[in-house]
């Protein structure tokens, strides 16, 4: 990191690693303390400010096992006394906190599709899910992530932040969404499609409220907020971290009414990556040298306008908050018959970088207030139910030679960038 002229770095705490059992009261793991202790203090000796989050996905099996995990609202009071437990040992050197990465990500696949743990979705998704229902967890689970985010930024402003001086934000990913076509059914569309991926959490944050497309389809079955938990939720957060990769057309699909109850299907909207023919993409945007790069994940589709269209879409609609890009990357196919050597050329990446940061440079020029970007990711890593099938890091790891790091182009070109920026 050093060594590519990073001043951050943004990492997770595992929530297992320090409490096994999930709850304070049953232990604390006290080599999982001075491991990040050591993290921490290693990361700040090298000028590097660390950026931590709080819950990246890996709830301790017994609390799954206990009550359901994010299904119940007893995660919440567990969740903040986590919280605490952080805050209290690594918040005088820690200055930016995240609470959760990703609870849309979490929701959907987590309890929608059942792709990612716990693997919950409706029998007849016919998906071998290990139970669930994705007309109601989905709603549920979110509902629950934003009460345990905000009882721990409450934590934090009350007992912690005066004295460590830190900020504590969250971070949502959100794709950007074009129209099918440009008529009126199909831009509705698009925005629903925001709604219900973005809106379903920054919506609660900034006004305390869920979007009212969302109320008006889901119904009974999107949870509502008390009077005293809509105070809490509403403004809490001190920055908003954003993940951006991608983005599809949106299309009103009026069948999907008639569809199975499902979060899936209730935008009523078509989510895909091809209009006549045409895969989405950076075409016809003269401002830069573009091509259409191929990610090797199929729900990747490179669009670099939409980082700035989607950061000033938040700008406007929700109170120019003080962001910072959390992620922003693409990946290869870890292709095994090719030698180490040939394996570190990515210019597709550099070139992913490249634009991206050039229609974010865009966004900043119109007054949207981004201050810091973290690519992902610094190296290759297990990337969920992908495994280690793909690659999405700057330093190349070796898998088959003890791990052994080497830095591909894309590193190099991203500290060239940082030494001719500062």
């Amino acid at each position: 990191m050093k060594d590519m002229g990073l001043d951050a770095y943004r990492f997770s705490i595992s929530w297992p690693r320090l409490l096994p059992y999930g709850k304070l009261r049953k232990g604390v793991n006290k080599k999982g303390l001075a491991y990040y202790h050591n993290l921490i203090d290693e990361l700040l000796s090298n000028g590097i400010k660390p950026f931590v989050t709080l819950f990246h996905w890996d709830l301790p099996q017994a609390l799954e096992d206990e009550y359901g995990g994010f299904r119940s609202p007893l995660i919440v009071e567990d969740f903040r006394d986590y919280a605490n437990l952080c805050f209290r040992e690594f918040g005088n050197k820690v200055k930016h906190w995240i609470t959760l990465n990703e609870p849309w990500t979490y929701s959907y696949v987590g309890y929608g599709t059942g792709e990612f743990a716990p693997g919950r979705c409706s029998e007849w998704q016919h998906l071998n899910c290990t139970g669930g229902d994705s007309a109601t967890e989905p709603y549920l689970v979110s509902h629950h992530q934003l009460l345990a985010h905000a009882a721990a930024v409450h934590l934090y402003r009350t007992n912690y932040q005066a004295s460590q001086k830190g900020i504590i934000g969250i971070t949502l990913v959100s794709h950007w969404f074009v129209p099918r076509a440009e008529v009126r059914h199909h831009r509705n569309a698009a925005l629903r499609a925001l709604d219900f991926m973005l809106g379903w959490f920054m919506d609660p944050l900034t006004n305390g409220e869920y979007p009212p497309t969302m109320r008006s389809l889901v119904r009974e079955r999107l949870p509502s907020f008390s009077m005293e938990q809509s105070k809490m939720v509403n403004g809490s957060f001190d920055f908003l971290g954003l993940n951006y990769y991608t983005a599809y057309y949106a299309a009103y699909d009026p069948s999907l009414k008639s569809a199975q109850p499902s979060y899936i299907t209730d935008s009523i909207v078509r989510q895909t990556v091809e209009r006549d023919g045409i895969l989405i993409g950076p075409k016809g945007l003269t401002s830069f040298t573009v091509v259409l790069l191929q990610a090797a994940s199929d729900w990747l589709h490179v669009y670099p306008r939409g980082i700035q269209d989607l950061l000033i879409y938040i700008k406007r609609k929700y109170n120019d908050p003080l962001i910072f890009i959390t992620e922003n990357g693409v990946d290869e196919l870890n292709n095994e018959t090719l030698s180490v050597k040939d394996s570190l050329s990515d210019t597709m990446r550099v070139q992913y970088h490249h634009d991206h940061l050039a229609f974010l440079h865009l966004a900043i020029k119109e007054g949207v207030n981004v201050k810091g970007y973290f690519p992902w990711s610094l190296l290759d890593n297990f990337e969920w139910s992908s495994g280690y099938t793909v690659r999405f890091g700057f330093n190349y790891i070796d898998y088959k030679d003890g791990l052994k790091r080497y830095p591909k182009l894309s590193a190099q070109w991203f500290r060239n960038f940082l030494q001719r920026t500062y």
